[in-house]
């Protein structure tokens, strides 16, 4: 088992996602500084915001453990930084330190390996295409997406997609990305 320090987060971020985030709060700059120095890695955990800050079940037990890809200070001054998903992890046991930054012992989970996508999934990824084109932010994330791999398409889906995160959590733990692939085709049909 692994210790791994966590930052709470209504997003998601799977294995090879990228996502730029604002800290601020002292705990979460502590964790920064950490995980740059190479003392603890940290990982990000989905919040379930349909429950109270005080509940247990506020932190939903997937996390992915990220890497920090790179550092800016922001207009407002604040620090910036941009991480990228390695490994989803499930959290076994959490815990506070004294500044109230979460700590959990992990287990490293499978990753989805690599997966040619198969043509009816096509439409998925004109889709993300248009979604990408629409959001430059999230662009500038993937300057080379990889759009034949169904692990990655289903991955990004989970990641921007909004849907309860009871559902996004259940759609990553599949042994596969078909079942997740296979609920977007379905739902993209119907929203056509």
């Amino acid at each position: 088992m692994k210790q791994l320090a966590l930052f709470p987060l209504n997003s998601f971020i799977l294995p090879e996602g990228r996502m730029r985030l604002r800290v601020f709060e002292a705990r979460y700059v502590r964790l920064v500084s950490e995980a740059s120095a190479g003392k603890r890695d940290f990982a990000i955990a989905q919040i379930n915001p349909y429950v109270s800050q005080a509940d247990a079940e506020r932190i939903l037990p997937l996390a992915t453990r990220v890497k920090i890809e790179d550092f800016e200070q922001l207009d407002d001054g604040l620090l910036g930084i941009t991480i990228a998903g390695i490994e989803k992890v499930k959290i076994v046991q959490r815990w506070q330190e004294p500044d109230q930054l979460h700590v959990a012992e992990v287990i490293a989970l499978d990753s989805w390996p690599a997966v040619d996508l198969i043509a009816e999934y096509q439409p998925l990824v004109q889709q993300l295409e248009k979604l990408l084109q629409q959001y430059p932010a999230l662009q500038q994330l993937y300057p080379s997406p990889k759009y034949r791999d169904a692990a990655w398409l289903a991955s990004r889906y989970l990641e921007i997609l909004p849907m309860q995160p009871a559902l996004r959590q259940q759609l990553a733990l599949q042994s596969s990305p078909s079942p997740c692939l296979d609920s977007l085709q379905a739902w993209l049909s119907h929203h056509a």
